[in-house]
């Protein structure tokens, strides 16, 4: 069983008892559930196109960096002029919560994406309770049914959808439906990382889907070459996330290329 694989079995776990314990109702309920979403389709646009990211750790690094609040990290982003900012809410396995995404939604006004293995409808009604705007669907794990019904529930919801793949197999989860279709530089099964792979499979994305370089970003070349390529946005998280101050990090990231 490949780490993925492990990571899908402990998530369907969680959700169920997850379920067992707030029902559905709760979580409409809930502060930010009615509140009108930030458009990260807007915000690539207008601002440096970086999706940056807050993450304690991950199951190939392990610990990255455990001593910085969301807050901090989050508001720093946005001050430089981050398009979003990606939260992983997954507690096993990157050490994220719900916590995570609650604490900054009030103090920042761009989109928060919620970063997280979806497997169960449940979670996208958690998604909105939070305050995210934004979810990630992961090829790899869901069927294109899945993508379909969950896109659309997603939409209902006002959440916009990222759908990361990293094969051409996958194209197939592809529907003009998404908002954005994700390529994932890193393989999440044995976590080696190629850009151009990712260059390649975006050639052949379909027309007008907005594209989005995702993982394995690390320098100003990686990141002026993907650029170079097309890609519309760039998910970027343990480049900055390593440093002893990841805000600082952005800003002189930012500085340093063109954006």
């Amino acid at each position: 069983m490949n780490i993925l694989d492990k990571i899908i079995q402990k998530k369907k776990e969680e959700v169920a008892l997850s379920k067992s314990k707030v029902p559905v109702q709760q979580l409409k309920d809930s502060e930010f559930f009615g509140r009108k979403g930030f458009s990260l389709k807007e915000t690539l646009k207008t601002k440096s196109g970086i999706i940056a990211e807050f993450k304690r750790q991950s199951p190939s690094k392990g610990i990255i960096n455990d001593k910085v609040s969301p807050l901090e990290v989050a508001s720093a982003y946005e001050n430089s002029g981050a398009s979003a900012v990606s939260v992983l809410t997954d507690r096993e396995f990157f050490g994220g919560s719900f916590d995570d995404i609650l604490s900054i939604r009030n103090h920042i006004d761009i989109p928060v994406l919620r970063k997280d293995f979806m497997v169960d409808e449940y979670q996208f009604y958690e998604a909105k309770s939070i305050g995210a705007d934004v979810i990630l669907l992961i090829a790899a794990c869901l069927s294109p049914q899945q993508v379909q019904e969950f896109t659309a529930l997603s939409h209902e919801l006002g959440l916009e959808v990222l759908l990361e793949i990293h094969s051409q197999e996958e194209l197939k989860h592809i529907s003009n439906d998404i908002d954005f279709a994700g390529i994932n530089n890193r393989n999440l099964k044995d976590f080696k990382v190629d850009l151009q792979h990712s260059v390649d499979l975006k050639n052949k994305l379909p027309e007008g889907i907005l594209s989005v370089a995702e993982s394995g970003i690390y320098s100003e070349k990686d990141f002026k070459y993907l650029k170079e390529k097309g890609f519309d946005g760039f998910l970027m998280g343990e480049y900055f996330m390593k440093d002893e101050n990841p805000g600082n990090k952005f800003t002189a990231f930012i500085s340093n290329v063109t954006i």
